[in-house]
């Protein structure tokens, strides 16, 4: 009798199994280039008060200022029957240079969410995943022209998906005659006050034959904490946002380093793009407003107060001029963040790419970028050029070329 209950227990399971129709995909991103920097900071202070730095420096990069960054992932999706689905993925940076994690070493730190899709009612995933912003008005950029150096400074917007939302639920909708929209909302996780550290964002994008644009608003409560603190290495107490430096170290993130301190941080972004046979012309613009400075006085060394603001114009133009080559050039103008009747910073960009394709898998780069930069940054300083994720430069201006190769699997 043991036998036969054994025998039809095993029977079953095979049979559920079967049915099920699941699939996992092993998929990844290999990327390696050299990049040239004009200049690059190696103190942030010296006795004339000024920024000191290298006349150039060249690299060996895993990817973050080259076309994209290295990846690997897991997908999957079991079909539930009754027009449901269970999905999930799984993606992990890496650097190709060591082997070593990305995102501050956190495991499947691109990534790692679960969900149910359910059929024309759209997708309800739970987990680390990205913001309304990344799901809709990313994908109009099309930053695979130009690479990471392309990025508006310290990526603020979110726009190059620098940074992912843990503990969070989203629902994307399926696509009506073009429409699609979506929401996500991260819960803070702090006992007694359910809004502290809590991130909500809403979009919509809307494709109809040659026409395509996408808006998205994201709004984080304590930034430092839930949209810049997110990864492993992050601070419990620090500033995440960035570093002021020091006589032996260089700034990161001069931008938006001396805002940690703001109660809320607030996206609005907004992308289009038009396309005519081989060309796409596009355009998009995003504002940040840092709300509430001084709210977390331990981050407030500067002691602002106030709700500066960054924003972003950007035009570009995009070509595929054979089956294997193709290139784009895009303008940037950022400006704004002015506190304590200090004029803000402006930084413009021009930003240059070209790819060929070796085979479907397999394309060949180069890009590159001019940056120049005035005012006063969000440290209290003559503002720096910062293209990228590069190490800022000592002067006001900079330029970076990046080559390589990049290999999908």
């Amino acid at each position: 009798m043991n036998k036969l209950l054994f025998a039809f227990s095993v029977s079953s399971l095979m049979v559920g199994t079967a049915s099920a129709q699941s699939t996992v995909t092993l998929y990844g991103i290999v990327t390696g280039n050299v990049t040239y920097s004009n200049n690059a900071q190696t103190a942030a202070t010296s006795v004339s008060g000024k920024p000191r730095g290298g006349s150039q420096v060249a690299q060996f990069d895993n990817g973050s200022s080259g076309l994209s960054s290295s990846r690997w992932g897991l997908r999957g999706v079991e079909d539930l029957g009754g027009g449901l689905k269970a999905v999930f993925q799984l993606e992990s940076g890496f650097s190709v240079n060591n082997g070593t994690m990305g995102q501050g070493g956190t495991l499947f730190g691109r990534q790692a969410w679960v969900g149910v899709n359910a059929a024309r009612y759209g997708t309800f995933t739970l987990g680390r995943q990205a913001d309304t912003s990344v799901e809709f008005v990313s994908p109009l950029i099309h930053g695979w022209y130009w690479g990471n150096l392309a990025i508006h400074p310290a990526d603020y917007d979110n726009l190059n998906f620098t940074h992912r939302i843990n503990n969070s639920l989203k629902y994307l909708s399926d696509s009506f005659n073009g429409f699609r929209f979506g929401a996500l909302y991260s819960v803070g996780g702090v006992a007694g006050n359910v809004t502290q550290n809590q991130l909500w964002s809403t979009g919509a994008s809307y494709t109809g034959g040659a026409f395509a644009i996408a808006a998205s608003i994201v709004n984080a409560r304590n930034p430092n904490t839930s949209l810049y603190g997110t990864n492993a290495n992050a601070s419990a107490t620090g500033n995440n946002l960035g570093s002021a430096g020091s006589a032996t170290s260089a700034e990161s993130n001069p931008a938006i380093a001396g805002f940690a301190s703001a109660s809320t941080q607030q996206t609005i972004s907004v992308a289009t793009t038009y396309t005519a046979g081989g060309a796409i012309f596009g355009a998009a613009y995003s504002t940040t407003q840092f709300r509430g400075l001084g709210s977390n006085s331990s981050l407030n060394a500067l002691h602002y107060n106030g709700s500066p603001t960054l924003s972003t114009a950007s035009a570009s133009l995009r070509y595929q001029a054979t089956p294997f080559l193709r290139f784009g050039t895009s303008f940037d103008y950022t400006a704004g963040g002015s506190v304590s009747g200090k004029e803000g910073a402006k930084y413009e960009q021009l930003n240059l790419g070209a790819a060929y394709s070796l085979s479907k898998a397999t394309d060949l780069y180069v890009t590159g970028a001019f940056q120049h930069a005035s005012g006063t940054d969000s440290l209290g300083r003559p503002a720096v050029a910062a293209i990228g994720y590069l190490t800022p430069s000592a002067t006001s201006k900079q330029v970076a070329v990046s080559a390589g190769v990049k290999h999908l699997f």
